[in-house]
């Protein structure tokens, strides 16, 4: 009790019961203090003798999360003598390299890999249970999602690093040239405002071709606010339904406002698309900002300023609806160094390198820990604000289905990304792309 309660409390009460009830408070306040302040979580992991580590990564989109990431190794490396290689490829092939390190049972000792992909080889890869359970006690708990994302049967399989943030990134001067005051909150406002944009001049953009980020995020987010959904809660494939028919009708109406070209972008498309001014509005991580921000070009700085950022618009289901990617950090059974990988793992996840990581990415990664949510990269820059929420309102992809080998093989072979494009560019019919998806679904959800 504070003590402006305990004048407010004399004043109120009197006599003796005013005495006997202070002296039990205070004696409360005694017994409380006394009590010992439970202990901070310990994990004391000690690397194997002469362990050396080899870490695949995606290549980076952001500077400053290179630039921290390979000084948090070297930080490890000074403090354990454990010498850490850290090789980065195109987002698009890290999945098929760890796939490939799965099955000859030789590769890196940490693959940083995206979505549900341990879910393909789960009795391949270490326990990490002991590192997730520290860091969830340590840094006030995982999100739900990442917790559906790292576990498998009670034990989880990989650490969540964190979630790429996907938003509604758009020129805001163009947005109200075209007659709006910013992003319609419903998907019938969203469509009009980009007809509105295209009429202009100013088109939309959105990653059609396998874009393991930016085309998946969106197109999730498309199926689900009408409805659609490729399985229900007990992986039953029932992509093929009115619902889906309805979202891939709106794809139609919507990829008629987009500039020419969209069905083969992969992820780095729409960052250039938009820097050089050819889209006015798409959706991405915080990366298309931080690049025009951090321009030496003039111009980009001056675009910097007309940049904004906004969560996607609700559909006819009524509530936010948003696939974003989240990776994680997995290892091999295989490794010869499993203790010193884990250490590794911990290492990089603790707040003294967790924090000022986001902060020089300026938010590129979102926090999979709930204490990391203070960073105050999400407030120094207002335009970073709406992609802090994201690990909140992020569905996983298996929605509204469980996660495993089926719901990761799916979205590794593009089956949703797939049906909106050919349905969007006019390749196939509604029904027939839906059709085509649902015996896709079916070859893995069968096994």
């Amino acid at each position: 009790m504070s003590n402006i309660d305990r004048r407010n409390f004399l004043k109120m009460s009197a006599g003796l019961a005013a005495g006997a009830a202070t002296g039990e408070v205070l004696a409360q306040d005694k017994k409380a203090a006394a009590k010992p302040a439970a202990a901070a979580p310990t994990l004391n992991l000690k690397p194997e003798k002469g362990a050396k580590l080899r870490v695949l990564r995606w290549k980076y989109f952001v500077k400053g999360d290179d630039d921290l990431w390979m000084a948090n190794t070297k930080k490890f490396t000074e403090k354990t003598g454990v010498e850490v290689r850290v090789d980065s490829e195109g987002w698009e092939d890290v999945r098929p390299k760890a796939a490939v390190a799965a099955n000859i049972g030789s590769g890196p000792d940490i693959i940083v890999g995206w979505f549900d992909d341990p879910h393909q080889f789960p009795d391949k890869l270490v326990d990490v249970s002991d590192v997730a359970n520290y860091l969830g006690a340590k840094y006030g708990g995982w999100y739900d999602v990442c917790k559906k994302y790292g576990t498998r049967q009670g034990k989880w399989i990989a650490i969540p690093l964190g979630i790429i943030g996907n938003a509604i990134v758009y020129r805001e001067s163009h947005v109200k040239a075209a007659g709006f005051d910013g992003i319609p909150k419903d998907t019938a406002g969203f469509l009009k405002l980009c007809q509105a944009m295209k009429a202009k001049g100013t088109p939309s953009g959105f990653a059609l071709g396998h874009a393991v980020g930016d085309g998946n995020n969106w197109a999730h987010w498309l199926l689900w606010s009408h409805g659609g959904k490729p399985v229900d809660e007990k992986g039953n494939v029932v992509v093929n339904s009115p619902e889906t028919i309805a979202s891939l009708e709106y794809a139609k109406q919507l990829y008629e406002t987009f500039v020419p070209g969209t069905l083969s972008w992969l992820d780095p498309n729409n960052n250039k698309a938009f820097l050089s001014g050819e889209v006015s509005l798409t959706a991405n991580g915080i990366s298309v900002y931080y690049a025009a921000v951090n321009s030496t070009d003039a111009k980009l700085k001056e675009m910097a300023k007309d940049i904004q950022h906004a969560r996607f618009p609700i559909g006819p289901v009524g509530k936010p609806t948003e696939l974003m990617q989240i990776t994680q950090m997995f290892q091999f059974k295989y490794s010869k160094y499993p203790n010193a990988a884990k250490a590794y793992m911990q290492f990089m996840m603790e707040g003294e390198q967790y924090n000022p990581w986001m902060k020089a990415s300026i938010g590129y990664t979102c926090q999979p820990l709930k204490a990391f949510e203070s960073n105050s990269v999400w407030t120094d820059d207002p335009k970073a604000t709406p992609y802090r929420d994201g690990p909140k309102l992020m569905l996983d992809h298996g929605h509204a289905g469980p996660l495993g080998y089926a719901s990761a093989a799916c979205l590794a072979d593009y089956i949703v990304l797939d049906m909106i494009a050919e349905a969007a560019s006019g390749s196939k019919t509604p029904k027939k792309a839906a059709e085509d998806a649902e015996k896709r679904a079916q070859r893995y959800y069968k096994v």
